[in-house]
């Protein structure tokens, strides 16, 4: 079952609607990050200011631009390790136009599905955010003490915050929240199996940006086919 979905989703990808919110999910990734950067160097601005005093040395006016200098390549490695969340977690919002083209494809004969308000998407959008970017922090924790069983561990909990989170997203659509909760519980060994699919791409670059897409429309054909849809 979980291959069989993986490959029909893969099979959709170039679907229009598919390709909107990549593009979507992707520049509004980098819009926030260069935000970010943005503020960074201001903050720095505002705490140097156009002269620094050091000991021994005295007045100096270049350690703001050491600082700003600096910054970017800081943001250049904290983006090669936030890329990724932080576009799953932004592509999230917009993950109901990819289920809802996969049923309009697969299962033109379901009633309308309910759509997610766009605060109610936002609000699960930081949730989701906050939880993948804390656990695989505190994970490299676990990496440097079990670095050998490094490469499991990330793919297991990634794998289980993926399938949480996707089979959540697709199910709230037709059952709401509570009873998405249930059949997640009752269900959890496939949709851990199907999220460590997921999370097998995550270090194939440029690969891995689709990998929010695909999840969506991996878990709409498994949630459907545990619902006797399909």
């Amino acid at each position: 079952m979980i291959f069989s979905s993986f490959f029909k989703a893969l099979g959709q990808l170039g679907d229009p609607r598919f390709r909107k919110v990549l593009f979507l999910g992707i520049g509004l990734t980098f819009v926030l990050l260069i935000a970010a950067y943005a503020g960074l160097l201001g903050v720095i601005e505002w705490l140097t200011g156009e002269t620094t005093s050091l000991p021994i040395v005295g007045e100096v006016t270049w350690v703001g631009d050491l600082l700003s200098f600096g910054s970017l390549f800081l943001m250049l490695f904290l983006s090669a390790f936030l890329m990724v969340p932080v576009a799953s977690a932004i592509t999230s919002m917009f993950l109901d136009e990819v289920a809802q083209a996969v049923e309009d494809r697969h299962y033109p004969r379901l009633p309308p599905a309910r759509r997610t308000p766009m605060g109610e998407a936002i609000k699960d959008t930081l949730n989701f955010l906050g939880i993948i970017i804390g656990a695989n922090l505190l994970a490299f924790v676990l990496y440097v003490f079990f670095t050998p069983a490094a490469p499991f561990i990330f793919y297991a909990l990634n794998g289980y915050l993926l399938g949480m989170e996707y089979f959540t997203l697709v199910a709230i659509r037709r059952v709401g929240r509570q009873e998405a909760k249930k059949q997640r519980r009752r269900h959890l060994t496939t949709i851990w199996l199907a999220g460590i699919l997921m999370a097998l791409p995550l270090s194939i670059p440029l690969i891995n940006l689709i990998i929010p897409i695909l999840g969506a429309a991996t878990f709409t054909h498994i949630y459907h086919r545990l619902a006797g849809n399909a």
